[in-house]
């Protein structure tokens, strides 16, 4: 089994100190096996702000860290950097990789890098990008979970966040779909949820993990999600909230991810997908 810690929009710069010290100790309690950031790592991609980011993931102590840049992490008001090097900041931080992926025996995970240096929050998906990582979940081995991690979200659940929607999500999610993805996790609205995808698969959103920009009505959180390739599910996510009467995470939401035929005989038979947060 697969433990997976999902860390989203950490807007370093804004972060609540209390709160990056109760996902710390989280992280050393439960110690899992794989970090996921996904996105929006700093709130204006200093040198500073990096810096703090990567000295906060080391006290994680996870074995295995896989990040993608966010909107944030590109810089916005160094016009010559943001032109000529937009992720030199990010890649000296965390590496020139912007779309690492992992394997193991129960997991394919893949990274899509959906920033562009010249859209200022919004992001995008290329059909080449979306082309190369559905021929890798293809090659899967079936005992392998597939799951891909995006910064802005492909599905959203408000109006309010249409906008937020990657540019390509539907040829995007038509793909990946074909493709036999289990789990797509994303963050950028910070506003966590749990939502089954049409063709297959399932979203699994982030919330703003340690950021003081927390969105009305959500707290800081973060997911877990267990890979297990022998269990029956694809995948159980649990989402824990940061409570400052109890100064730190706890557990606020489980789900137990179905295989995509389930969900998509549901709504055959007539029931709408519902987003569970």
């Amino acid at each position: 089994m697969t433990l997976l810690l999902q860390v989203s929009d950490t807007h370093f710069g804004t972060e609540r100190p209390a709160v990056a010290e109760a996902l710390v100790r989280l992280a050393l309690t439960l110690k899992p096996q794989v970090l996921l950031l996904s996105g929006d790592i700093t709130q204006r991609a200093t040198r500073a702000q990096f810096a703090a980011a990567h000295a906060f993931v080391q006290r994680l102590q996870v074995p295995h860290c896989l990040a993608v840049p966010g909107n944030h992490d590109i810089p916005l008001f160094h016009l010559p950097l943001r032109l000529l090097r937009p992720y030199a900041r990010y890649s000296a931080a965390f590496g020139p990789e912007l779309e690492p992926s992992l394997e193991t025996a129960d997991l394919l995970l893949v990274a899509l890098n959906t920033t562009r240096w010249w859209r200022h929050a919004d992001g995008q998906l290329s059909a080449a990008q979306v082309e190369r990582v559905a021929q890798r979940l293809k090659q899967a081995r079936p005992a392998q979970r597939r799951v891909v991690m995006v910064h802005q979200p492909l599905v959203v659940t408000r109006p309010e966040d249409e906008k937020n929607r990657l540019h390509g999500h539907a040829a995007a999610l038509k793909a990946l779909s074909a493709a036999g993805v289990d789990l797509i996790v994303g963050g950028h609205i910070h506003l966590p949820f749990v939502l089954p995808l049409a063709n297959g698969g399932w979203a699994v959103q982030a919330g703003t993990a340690v950021s003081s920009r927390v969105r009305s009505g959500a707290a800081n959180s973060v997911n877990l999600i267990h890979i297990d390739a022998a269990a029956t599910e694809r995948a159980v996510v649990e989402r824990w909230d940061h409570d400052p009467a109890q100064d730190g995470f706890v557990p606020r939401a489980r789900h137990s991810l179905q295989a995509p035929d389930r969900h998509a005989a549901a709504m055959a038979c007539g029931e709408a997908p519902r987003a569970v947060f």
